[in-house]
């Protein structure tokens, strides 16, 4: 059998078995097991075997877990309720104040944990009735929850990146830090787009009259709500940046720090930390079946001379580098409207990174732009998956035709910052430069 029919025959049965809704670690470990023994020989099941002590092993992604854990204890400490009433009480009062503030709330989530379902769902249920109530155009706050919540994909600490730099074999640390920047200019954007509407659209993020003036000294206690965040955000940014801990040691040390604010609010309690763990051990247990799954079908993907087919097809291309860049980006916004991160990532980058060397793209630069895409694919109708983390929190009189119309322009912008990153590489490499100079 020639090359490109087991490229043609793995894809598209691939394709097949994801859309009938199986588990995909399941599909990507059973695909593998059949195709290796009906295309190669039975012996090579070995390196079905080899892909999964390899990653048993893996050192580097036991920072998973540890990130998975700090989130779950975060999100019953009491943190993230603290961090909405202080930026209800400093823009509460201004035109569009509730959005300005859910998209900063979710950027200190994004930098604590870099968990999105988090994010969303927290947002969904705090923030979301709050805007409804002032009478805020519902697209207007399902859209800026649904993009804002995604910044956990970009900015660090964040399990997807973790995941990329295991893959492509680059800095776990470097690849962390390059997602700083482009995340606070996704912020930014989302930001300038709602005071823009409000001036253009004041009906819709109109004032409430009924909103209680705080004084200048209430506001400032409420701060003390940002304390722990920004020390828990620079134990672990920092310590990775200055090269004081590697991403595991950290993550271990987020985990102890998230538990300061349960035991403060006297919430770290036995049950608690059980959720916590129980819920942890699920996601990681998750991640970890399609890591395995996802190893082993691109072990036999590569076995058999698929990746060597595809890059020759590259190489025989006459066109601009950019132009297969460009289509690279759009598969994988397409590929996020039906797949989770995880299984994107392990599934193309081993793929699409021979063709990112051959075009002399940079590996960390490539990583936050396939980052950005994957945040596109998140918000994509009709299969995003932060849709259906809203739907949850949607009240009876919205459905998810205001959600899809909602995230329409928040989809633009972050192709905006797509453009931008592209076009200003420095704006990703510069913090890792400066970190390897360290």
């Amino acid at each position: 059998m020639s090359s490109n029919t087991i490229l043609l025959l793995m894809f598209g049965s691939l394709t097949l078995f994801m859309l009938s809704g199986l588990p995909i670690a399941f599909v990507l470990g059973g695909l593998s097991l059949l195709f290796t023994v009906t295309l190669w020989e039975p012996n090579a099941v070995i390196v079905l075997v080899l892909q999964i002590f390899d990653t048993m092993k893996s050192e580097a992604l036991l920072a998973i877990p540890l990130f998975i854990l700090m989130a779950c204890i975060l999100q019953r400490s009491g943190v993230i309720e603290d961090l909405y009433r202080a930026m209800e009480l400093w823009f509460g009062r201004l035109r569009g104040g509730l959005a300005i503030g859910t998209v900063i709330i979710c950027v200190v989530m994004a930098a604590m944990t870099g968990v999105v379902g988090a994010a969303v769902t927290a947002m969904g249920i705090l923030a979301l009735p709050e805007m409804l109530r002032r009478g805020y155009n519902p697209q207007l706050a399902l859209g800026t929850i649904c993009a804002s919540g995604t910044l956990g994909i970009l900015i660090p600490p964040s399990v997807l990146t973790i995941v990329y730099a295991v893959t492509a074999q680059v800095s776990i640390g470097q690849m962390l830090i390059a997602g700083i920047v482009p995340g606070l200019i996704l912020a930014v954007l989302y930001i300038a787009y709602i005071v823009v509407v409000g001036w253009l659209k004041p009906e819709w993020v109109p004032l409430d009259p009924g909103a209680r003036r705080a004084p200048l000294r209430e506001k400032l206690l409420a701060l003390k709500a940002l304390i722990f965040p920004s020390m828990l955000i620079v134990l672990i940014l920092g310590s990775i940046f200055f090269g004081v801990a590697t991403p595991t040691e950290s993550a271990s040390v987020g985990v102890a720090g998230a538990m300061v604010p349960a035991l403060l609010k006297r919430r770290l309690r036995l049950p608690m930390l059980r959720e916590a763990g129980v819920d942890a051990l699920k996601a990681t247990s998750m991640i970890l079946w399609i890591t395995i799954g996802a190893k082993a079908y691109v072990a036999i993907f590569t076995g058999l001379g698929g990746a060597d087919t595809l890059l020759e097809f590259i190489k025989g291309l006459e066109v601009n580098r950019w132009v297969v860049l460009g289509a690279m980006m759009l598969l994988l916004v397409f590929l996020g409207t039906v797949l989770d991160e995880l299984g994107i990532i392990l599934l193309t980058v081993p793929v699409f990174l021979p063709i990112v060397r051959l075009l002399g793209f940079d590996e960390i630069w490539f990583g936050v732009l396939y980052a950005i895409t994957i945040q596109m694919g998140y918000i994509s109708p009709p299969f995003g998956y932060t849709l259906f983390y809203i739907k949850g929190t949607l009240p009876k009189h919205l459905d998810m035709g205001h959600v899809y119309r909602g995230i329409l322009p928040f989809f633009a912008l972050q192709f905006v910052g797509l453009l931008v990153c592209a076009a200003f590489p420095d704006l990703i490499t510069w913090l890792p430069r400066l970190m390897a100079a360290r």
